[in-house]
């Protein structure tokens, strides 16, 4: 099943529970939540008080993704705030195994992500491990960027790399997906897609999400 994860971060936060209605309207699957620090990337978002408020909106699993400093030191405190799966930067974790294992003794399901400039050959030896990758299509740090073509590359390679390890990780892209390129991307082996300007900046954001959902879901007949 192919997987449209909404990014609040391009929502309106002064109306944030009827911003996660219209995308649980949508039939989107997870809410995902842009964790930064302002230190790993030149932007500051929110923390586990505000993931916590989101749990109680929506019953929605959510898709947390550390885009911070020493994750290891907050990651208890995301999954006791509602967190389903956390992911974290491998260019930052310095044992990423120990991480992982972590967040799955936690009760959480566990990802890791890689930027744009780092090769899928960094994960070879972490994927047997972990519930997701998450190939960042942008520079991680704000929304509303444009999606870097040569991601489509590393999603194949990514996919290659599961197959031949005969693996089931799910596969995560995040950054300037819209309705113009959803396809290609799944195409190529996404299987978790996440939006957020393309759906919150919408006239229509109920409309936004089916429109994903749909194309994405028509490749699966």
């Amino acid at each position: 099943m192919k997987i449209i994860a909404p990014s609040v971060l391009a929502s309106d936060f002064s109306n944030l529970t009827q911003q996660i209605r219209y995308v649980e309207m949508g039939g989107a699957d997870w809410i995902h939540c842009d964790i930064m620090d302002g230190k790993f990337v030149p932007n500051i978002t929110f923390g586990p008080i505000v993931v916590e408020a989101i749990n109680g909106i929506t019953n929605l699993p959510l898709d947390i993704h550390l885009m911070i400093e020493e994750p290891d030191r907050y990651i208890e405190n995301f999954i006791k705030a509602g967190a389903d799966i956390i992911t974290v930067h491998q260019e930052e974790v310095k044992h990423l195994h120990r991480t992982v294992s972590m967040i799955k003794d936690l009760g959480a399901k566990a990802g890791v992500s890689i930027n744009p400039a780092t090769p899928v050959s960094m994960l070879s030896e972490i994927v047997e491990y972990a519930d997701m990758i998450l190939i960042m299509s942008v520079n991680p740090g704000f929304g509303g960027q444009s999606f870097i073509e040569n991601s489509l590359s590393k999603i194949s390679e990514l996919k290659s790399l599961r197959e031949k390890k005969k693996l089931d990780f799910k596969i995560q892209v995040d950054g300037g997906i819209d309705k113009t390129n959803i396809q290609k991307i799944s195409e190529r082996g996404c299987d978790a897609f996440v939006a957020g300007s393309s759906i919150f900046h919408s006239d229509n954001i109920t409309g936004a999400t089916i429109e994903l959902k749909n194309l994405v879901t028509s490749l699966e007949v």
